[in-house]
């Protein structure tokens, strides 16, 4: 009668995931039916200059009315009908803000940065230091448009460069009072302000090396000499102007440890963005890798551990002055390369310097592999490598022959007392396994680049499938599992031993005095100690989180009719964290129980059998050894000690 409700309830489980799995279909199909018979989407309906409201008319701005002061018989200058700031207005007119106004959207006019609120009165000469174009408060002029996030929205264009500009190394040396700092005037222009697109641009990539010359003059004829410069001049898009290494706005003080420049990055993000990779090998010749190899190094090795002397890419190529190693003036050419070295390690002469430096990267050409260096450590390695296949594989065969001979041997002691029934030991397994797989495959989705997707196969899909078959395996062994509690014999008393009481305290308590030294004697612990009921109920409280999260995930569509989008968010993230904890819970706490503890190394063989000796059981669960060996009445189901495994008399003690 037992059996056919747990068959029943077996079978309703089953049921059940099947109806989860066809509503979930059902879901997806009547979603593609919508999407492909409705309305065509528009996403970020709006999303142009001007905002959301860019059809409308814009509200018209303040004019300047030049007449109004300076006609015939006024106290100022008369202009005679002609402009009076020529050049300024034929500048503004070439601008983006004038163009932006002609296309129909909103941008700024002369008033909006010569006055306060188009309050002509407020109209003040730059040498001013109230005016709102005095190089002190260029900065807010231009932010009280491009610092506010409501204005610039739709336009294309982020508030996020002028917040980026206010901590700058520039902004910073404003606030000062430094007013030979950059503003945004010098290098955007006052009138003539074009977009980078336009090649008559100031901020065009090719012209920034002359724009950032007009302050830092020395270093720009430095870096227009040096390769990145000259490839500039001809057109290489990909070459670095002053921009990709020190940042656009947010230009920091060339050390400073929070910017792009900084010494302990300078080898890992900036020169990396180009020179870790395969497109200028592709493109140039240029050897990919150097940073890797740099990283392997005994330089980039210090860099990592925190030091702060350690050369770094600059410290041996230069910072503007970059030049190839065949050019004479290169820091890295032949006859330079003793006073390079030498400025770290003094003394440094030309034996010092022979041989290649990035050892790992080949170049496009076959000149490097005649380097000494690199056909040393190239036979080292044909040497090296099959000995130590060699050697290690015997060890490992060696040892995996010692090991199968001293397991065969403990396997074969005599192991009486039944821990685990076939029941168990089945359900076991399907836990076993199924977590295996569910830690495995959903790593390697959490993580598609690791070592564990490759195992899985490089199919996304594939990891999917394989996880939710596991999960359904789980889900449905731990239903198995509560009918078999509810139903079997066995079952009900496996929850009652398994109920904590307070002498799992005690035993906790006595148990650390034990191993600390401080009690001669280990407590008595019955059928299940405290660490077996903990990892239990852990596993039942892991396996309804993980459970439930899991399907959330999967069944989206259908949660989301009764559950807000965040909801999803976390549960996700508590399956991610759930199942760190039960991965590491599982290799720490249970491998250590049942594989490197001692007194059952190689591996306690109770989950294969369902066995353990006599010896063993009395010094782990010495209450219930006891208790085998008194005599059994009618009423005591315990196991007897020899019993044989048979699937209708067989009873457990685990």
């Amino acid at each position: 009668m037992r059996r056919r409700l747990v068959c029943i309830i077996t079978i309703a489980g089953l049921s059940l995931s099947a109806a989860i799995f066809a509503r979930s279909l059902r879901s997806v199909s009547a979603q593609n039916s919508q999407n492909s018979q409705g309305v065509a989407v528009k996403p970020n309906e709006g999303a142009v200059i001007g905002g959301p409201n860019a059809t409308a008319s814009p509200v018209p701005s303040p004019t300047l009315q030049c007449q109004g002061c300076h006609a015939a018989g006024k106290t100022l200058p008369y202009l005679a009908g002609s402009l009076f700031h020529t050049q300024p207005h034929t500048a503004y007119d070439r601008g983006f803000h004038a163009l932006a106004i002609k296309n129909g959207a909103k941008a700024a006019t002369c008033l909006d940065c010569h006055a306060r609120n188009g309050d002509m009165s407020t109209i003040s000469p730059a040498n001013d230091p109230k005016s709102t174009i005095n190089r002190a408060n260029i900065a807010e002029t231009c932010g009280r448009c491009h610092g506010d996030k409501s204005v610039m929205q739709g336009s294309g264009i982020s508030d996020r460069p002028f917040l980026s500009y206010r901590e700058s190394v520039h902004a910073q040396a404003i606030a000062r009072g430094n007013t030979r700092a950059a503003v945004c005037t010098d290098c955007h222009n006052n009138h003539d302000i074009r977009a980078a697109s336009d090649p008559q641009s100031s901020i065009f990539k090719i012209n920034i090396p002359q724009t950032c010359g007009k302050c830092h003059q020395a270093e720009a004829d430095q870096f227009n000499q040096s390769i990145h410069g000259v490839a500039l001049a001809r057109g290489v898009s990909r070459a670095p102007a002053c921009t990709d290494c020190h940042g656009m706005h947010n230009i920091k003080m060339p050390f400073d440890q929070t910017t792009a420049a900084a010494s302990s990055a300078m080898a890992t993000d900036t020169c990396a963005k180009c020179h870790e990779g395969v497109t200028l090998t592709q493109e140039f010749g240029v050897a990919s890798g150097q940073v890797s190899s740099y990283k392997d190094s005994y330089h980039g090795l210090a860099s990592r551990l925190g030091s702060k002397v350690v050369a770094n890419c600059a410290s041996c190529h230069g910072v503007h002055n970059i030049l190839p190693s065949s050019d004479p003036r290169s820091m890295i050419s032949a006859g330079n390369l003793p006073q390079t070295c030498g400025q770290c390690h003094i003394g440094a002469g030309v034996n010092f310097t022979k041989g290649k430096v990035h050892l790992n990267i080949p170049l496009s050409s076959d000149v490097a592999t005649h380097d000494a260096g690199v056909l040393g450590t190239k036979i080292v390695r044909w040497i090296y490598l099959p000995l130590i296949f060699l050697v290690i594989g015997g060890m490992l065969v060696h040892n995996s022959l010692v090991w199968r001979k001293k397991a065969i041997a403990k396997r074969q002691q005599a192991r009486t007392i039944i821990r685990l029934t076939r029941n168990q030991r089945i359900q076991h397994w399907l836990l076993l396994t199924s977590f295996i797989v569910l830690v495995l495959s959903g790593f390697a989705l959490q993580y598609p680049d690791s070592w564990l997707a490759w195992f899985l196969g490089s199919s996304e899909f594939l990891r999917r499938i394989i996880h939710r078959v596991a999960a359904v395996v789980m889900l449905l062994a731990g239903t198995y599992h509560l009918g078999y509690l509810a139903l079997a014999t066995d079952g009900r008393r496996w929850t009652m031993d398994m109920i904590p009481k307070w002498k799992d305290g005690k035993d906790v308590l006595q148990n650390f005095a034990y191993y600390l030294g401080v009690r001669p004697n280990k407590p008595k612990i019955g059928r299940f100690g405290y660490a077996e009921k903990a990892e239990y109920w852990a596993v039942v409280w892991g396996t309804i989180v993980m459970g439930l999260t899991g399907l959330m995930i999967w069944f989206k569509l259908g949660v989301f009719s009764f559950l807000p989008r965040w909801a999803i968010d976390i549960a996700l993230a508590i399956h991610f964290y759930a199942a760190v904890l039960a991965t590491l819970a599982i290799i720490v706490w249970h491998f250590y129980q049942v594989i490197f503890d001692p007194d059952v190394y190689p591996v306690n063989f109770a989950f294969l059998d369902g066995r353990v000796s006599e010896e063993f059981y009395k010094e782990e669960h010495e209450l219930d050894f006891d208790r085998l060996k008194k005599p059994q009445g009618p009423e005591d189901v315990s196991p007897a000690i020899d019993g044989k495994d048979t699937s209708h008399q067989e009873q457990s003690t685990h």
